[in-house]
Parts: C-alpha cells; sequence; structure tokens
C-alpha cells in the first residue's frame, strides 16, 4: 500500500536547545536481596537530590541497567512527569563501562556530570563545580567529596600542577575527621580498614585565584567536559560488569588533566541503605525519605557475627556468592 501523506514534521525544527550541562545518572537496582535489600530508597533519594537541589540549568539523562520493574515504573514516573529528559533502558546489565560509554557518546552537553546512583547532591553543587571547571586551567574532572585514598594513583598532573606560579599548596593530614568517618560510615569501612588504605598517603591542598581544591577525584561522581571524558574513555567493548574505572582515572591524569575536588563537599555518601541518623540530614534539604529499618537483635546474634568473622567462613561465602553471582547474572 503507498504512503498516505507527508510527515508532518519535514521540514520543521526542534524548539530544543541543549543544556550546557547534562547530568547523567547509572541507576542499577536489579533485585530487593540482600546487598540491593534497600538500594532502591537510596536511588530515589540521589534522584530526587538532584531535581531538589539543582538551580543551574541541566539535562537529566538517566541510564537504567536492567533495573527491577519497581525502578523502572519510577523512572518512566519521572521521565513523564519532566523530571528526566532522557531515559534509556537497557534491557540486560552492559556492565559500568559499557553504560559510560553508550551514556557520555549520546549526552548534548558540553559539560557532563556523572553520578552512581548512591550519592545525594546538596544544594549549589552544579555551581561550585563548574567554578572550579571554569577557573582552574586543563580540568579533567572535578568529584564533590574528597575521599584520601583517591590519592593513590592518577594525581600526578594535579601535583605538577601545585608547584605551578601563582599556586598554593598546602601538604599533610589536613582533612576534616569528620569527612573521614562519613566515609567510613557509608562504605561500610573500619578504622583498620581505612588505616590501611589511607597508608602513606597525605592530603594535598590546592588554592589558585581564590578557589581551594583537594588534589585527587573520584569516579563515583564527577564533572568533567565531554571531549576530556571521551578522551580518556576505553575505547574497545568490555565484557566486565564492574572495573576499568581505576584506568579511567589514570588516563584523565595521563592526559596531564587536572583531577581535584571540591571543599567543602558539595554531597554526601549514600551507601547501600539509608539509616534514621542519614535520614535526618537528608530531610533538612526537603527530601523525604523512608529510612532502612534495624532489624531486631536476638541473643544468639553476637556469636553468630563472630562466627560468619571466621577467615574460613568467609572465603567459603564469599565462594558460594561469587559462583551463585554468575549463575544469576549469565546471559
Amino acid at each position: 500500500m503507498p504512503r498516505i501523506g507527508m510527515n508532518p514534521s519535514r521540514g520543521k525544527k526542534s524548539d530544543y536547545t541543549p543544556a550546557r550541562v547534562t547530568v547523567a545518572v547509572l541507576t542499577y537496582v536489579p533485585n530487593s536481596l540482600g546487598y540491593f535489600e534497600n538500594r532502591l530508597e537510596v536511588t530515589k533519594t540521589c534522584l530526587q537530590s538532584i531535581i531538589k537541589n539543582t538551580t543551574a540549568p541541566y539535562d537529566l539523562m538517566v541510564f537504567d541497567n536492567a533495573s527491577r520493574p519497581e525502578l523502572v515504573d519510577y523512572l518512566r514516573q519521572l521521565k513523564d512527569d519532566g523530571a528526566i529528559d532522557f531515559l534509556m533502558l537497557s534491557q540486560q546489565n552492559i556492565g559500568k563501562i559499557g553504560a559510560l560509554q553508550l551514556m557520555f557518546r549520546a549526552a548534548p552537553g558540553e559539560v557532563i556530570a556523572y553520578c552512581d546512583d548512591d550519592v545525594f547532591y546538596l544544594p549549589g553543587w552544579l555551581e561550585r563545580n563548574l567554578e572550579v571547571i571554569d577557573t582552574f586551567p586543563n580540568v579533567g574532572v572535578v568529584s564533590g567529596m574528597y575521599i584520601k585514598s583517591h590519592m593513590k594513583e592518577g594525581v600526578a598532573s594535579t601535583l605538577k600542577f601545585a608547584q605551578s606560579k601563582g599556586v598554593q599548596c598546602q601538604k599533610g593530614n589536613l582533612v576534616d575527621p569528620a569527612l573521614e568517618q562519613h566515609y567510613m560510615d557509608q562504605m561500610g569501612r573500619t578504622p583498620e580498614k581505612y588505616k590501611e588504605e589511607t597508608a602513606g598517603l597525605e592530603d594535598v591542598l590546592i588554592t589558585y585565584k581564590g578557589i581551594q581544591v583537594w588534589a585527587s577525584a573520584g569516579h563515583y561522581q564527577f564533572v568533567a567536559k565531554k571531549a576530556a571524558i571521551l578522551e580518556a574513555l576505553p575505547k574497545t567493548w568490555s565484557s566486565n560488569l564492574m572495573g576499568q574505572m581505576r584506568d579511567l582515572d589514570v588516563a584523565i591524569d595521563k592526559l596531564g588533566l587536572l583531577r581535584v575536588c571540591t571543599t567543602p563537599p558539595t554531597l554526601r555518601l549514600l551507601g547501600n541503605q539509608i539509616d534514621e541518623a542519614a535520614a535526618k540530614v537528608i530531610a533538612q534539604y526537603g527530601v523525604a525519605v523512608e529510612a532502612a529499618k534495624d532489624k531486631p537483635k536476638t541473643a544468639t546474634a553476637g556469636l553468630k557475627a563472630r562466627f560468619y568473622r571466621l577467615p574460613l567462613v568467609r572465603k567459603v561465602a564469599y565462594a558460594i556468592y561469587e559462583r551463585m553471582f554468575r549463575i544469576i547474572n549469565a546471559g
């Protein structure tokens, strides 16, 4: 049957103009078990922090890596409400690097503000990050919260810049202990583990044209010029669900670009669940969140905890977990 009529869009132009910044979020909540038991609420809180606390112009792009129906329905509702500008739904988990390759190439903005779905943005976060990008030369990425262990690698170009004329540099144990405690609490680190991670590292505080930043940045969240991040991003497809993010950090550094963090922090970490204390803090920023419920303690809880911490028990448990993970995620 021949075509009837002409496409009504022929000859017309779009009213859409890309914002300078594409805020990009990668979501992944495949189920409600174990690690992901309370993760849906975390992801919702992350997205609400963007919607509530971002005042600079932006387009919101979300890539979902094959999540449970409840999250997909929530994302579709946000798109229908006009909160999400671009929604990409993957039928299967293509891995983090794979998702970033698709997102970053599709992002219409000249600046990409990326985050995993477990951060909470504070008011003014985007303006502060853009101020750093627009002031410092050769910026690769800017993160919103300093984590000392990120000083291990990928900072050579930043440390070289710190010695430049017109730049002030302080070195030593400078980070606020409360910030370190927040990291440990949200990332499940014991003081002993954190001490091991940061052994031999020192904080480097850089001041340039009146703006202060920490040396180093994260890959869980960053703001970067699109051209720079695409140049550093791996060019080949990877079948790994995780990994290669540290390679991205090093690639940015090898390009001679800076990796820095804002100070004070422009975000909070959420971890994989939100407790009552965190929920109260978040509520102060106008985001209502349902805190994870504490499980009742029994008389045998302490004995079980000690048993589960035995090296042999943990080794066997991790082996079983790894096997089950491969079965669940088999193509």
